[in-house]
């Protein structure tokens, strides 16, 4: 079951959503809101993996209500105006849908929603397998597999992060915390020397007191992050 919650400031709107979520019976509906700030208080005090979002709404809308979560479930947003479809493609949003939605293309969006739902739990699964050797990451609606020995450093930006890969001189770009990540990588594979920085100690190729190096590039290391940099070399800077 996705658990899901339903947000449209207008109450027909609201009513016909709940309705055709009722009609899915992979759906179970949390709550209905009628702003994002009540949704807020949902997301705080339970675990939701889907919600359906209205855009223009008063106080904060829905893509503002998006920006400020730092972990977030998967979105389908449902609005009368199809301007901001780019918007919502660049928050990594599931779908688009344009008001009124008939039946089938809701729960077209819905099976792409519960489809996304199982490769993140397989993949969520395979990383607590100490044999596993890779995990996904979402990216341009589609979960894209990454393997951990192809990682050489991944970067933090704000919401976003960047894996730096081998095989690639393009990073992955996806939105996601680093402690998010962190908590997907293998311990022995990985080090966190800064906040902005985990790096692959496999492709570390020298270390000095405050930066190491994968190649040429030079990384640095934060004070907070330095005794752990200690424990892998076996000496104290």
């Amino acid at each position: 079951m996705l658990r899901c919650i339903a947000i449209d400031d207008e109450p027909l709107a609201l009513e016909l959503l709940v309705d055709n979520i009722s009609k899915v019976p992979f759906l179970e509906l949390v709550a209905e809101c009628s702003n994002a700030l009540e949704a807020l208080k949902v997301l705080q005090d339970q675990k939701v993996d889907l919600v359906f979002l209205d855009i223009q709404m008063p106080g904060l809308t829905g893509l503002q209500f998006i920006q400020s979560l730092a972990e977030k479930p998967m979105f389908i947003l449902i609005t009368a105006y199809e301007k901001y479809a780019l918007d919502g493609y660049t928050l990594d949003v599931l779908d688009y849908l344009v008001k009124p939605v008939s039946l089938d293309r809701f729960i077209k969006a819905c099976n792409k929603a519960r489809e996304l739902h199982e490769l993140k739990l397989k993949g969520n699964n395979s990383t607590g397998n100490s044999k596993a050797d890779y995990f996904f990451v979402n990216v341009d609606y589609k979960l894209l597999k990454v393997v951990f020995a192809d990682i050489t450093f991944i970067e933090g930006l704000k919401d976003y992060i960047k894996i730096h890969l081998k095989s690639t001189t393009r990073p992955v770009i996806t939105r996601m915390s680093m402690k998010s990540v962190e908590e997907q990588l293998p311990e022995a594979d990985f080090l966190r020397i800064h906040k902005s920085y985990i790096v692959s100690i496999a492709h570390i190729t020298a270390i000095m007191k405050n930066s190491v190096f994968i190649g040429e590039l030079e990384i640095p290391v934060s004070d907070n992050y330095r005794d752990t940099l200690a424990t892998l070399t076996g000496k104290q800077n």
